[in-house]
């Protein structure tokens, strides 16, 4: 019975064995059997609990704080990897220069960069985002709430962004064309 922090704790465990460039193999080699590969590959899944004692060997089997084994413990924002983050050009071009300066100039570098000049939305990642807040000086979380307030980005009944199911970025903004939130 996976839930999402076993898994996420999983994920966390793959990462830093993937850091190391270990394969689960790799990791029992090393360990000389005292890490089973099915073992660690049942934590990495969320299969299998794993205790602290556990835990904190593992840390040091892999030369790193247990803090950086545990997942985020700060709630997940509204964007994650998977979303599409759709921008609303149009919006962003009748806003204050002063205001949204850097985020119109940033846009304008993707779309020369795709090549893409429709003018409507652009889809940017969620990476793409947390570059842009670093600009703002501000947590992505604060910007996805700025960008709402100024109409560039729609939310969803949720508090997401709405993501359209494709990639294409001359989908229509609102109306009946919108997609549900991911």
């Amino acid at each position: 019975m996976s839930t999402d922090y076993s898994r996420a704790l999983g994920a966390r465990l793959r990462a830093i064995r993937n850091q190391q460039g270990l394969s689960l193999q790799g990791v029992e080699d090393k360990s000389h059997g005292r890490w089973k590969a099915v073992v660690v590959g049942s934590y990495e899944r969320g299969d299998r609990a794993v205790t602290v004692q556990r835990l904190s060997e593992l840390a040091v089997f892999y030369g790193v704080p247990v803090s950086e084994l545990l997942p985020d413990p700060r709630p997940s924002s509204a964007v994650t990897k998977s979303t599409k983050i759709v921008l609303n050009l149009e919006s962003l071009g009748s806003l204050p220069a002063d205001e949204a300066g850097p985020l119109a100039r940033y846009a304008s570098t993707i779309q020369a960069q795709r090549h893409d000049y429709n003018g409507k939305v652009l889809s940017i990642r969620a990476e793409d985002l947390k570059s842009l807040a670093i600009i703002y000086d501000m947590s992505p979380d604060e910007l996805t709430t700025r960008l709402i307030e100024w109409g560039v980005l729609s939310p969803g009944a949720d508090g997401s962004i709405y993501a359209t199911e494709d990639d294409d970025d001359s989908a229509s903004w609102g109306g009946d064309r919108r997609r549900t939130p991911r």
